[in-house]
């Protein structure tokens, strides 16, 4: 009995930590892909003077890659502001440790000012991109 009291709490004590280890290990896969669409977004208006039209580097000649790469656990999206001259990039959480309910929101924009605007499936508003629950900048 006092055994399984023991393995009890190890487990009551283990787990949450463990969940909290393989979500932070997952969020890379946001931040790596939110980073290199914003770099060839910039590339995008070095060329073309504008982020794109109507949509995310598109037009004429539009590139192979302004549609989103598929990722395991986050999906993608880009929108135009200002004219063309500004975007707004959001990495959501789909599934894995980052989806469901306790899904996680990323942002950038093309100032690379970075947000998290949910975060364990809670509303926030930090200025950075969120692993824990502080920004470490």
């Amino acid at each position: 009995m006092v055994v399984v009291a023991i393995v009890a709490i190890l487990a009551a004590i283990a787990m949450p930590s463990y969940n909290d280890y393989v979500r932070r290990g997952q969020l890379p896969e946001a931040f790596g892909a939110l980073a290199d669409y914003r770099v060839k977004m910039e590339q995008y208006y070095q060329d073309n003077r504008r982020y794109g039209t109507t949509n995310c580097a598109d037009g004429t000649g539009a590139p192979s890659w302004n549609t989103f790469s598929a990722t395991t656990r986050f999906t993608y999206g880009c929108v135009l502001n200002n004219s063309g001259q500004g975007y707004f990039i959001t990495a959501t959480g789909s599934s894995g440790r980052v989806g469901g309910t306790s899904v996680h929101e990323y942002t950038i924009n093309d100032a690379n000012a970075r947000t998290t605007t949910k975060f364990k499936g809670a509303t926030a508003t930090a200025n950075c991109w969120l692993v824990q629950s502080t920004c470490d900048n």
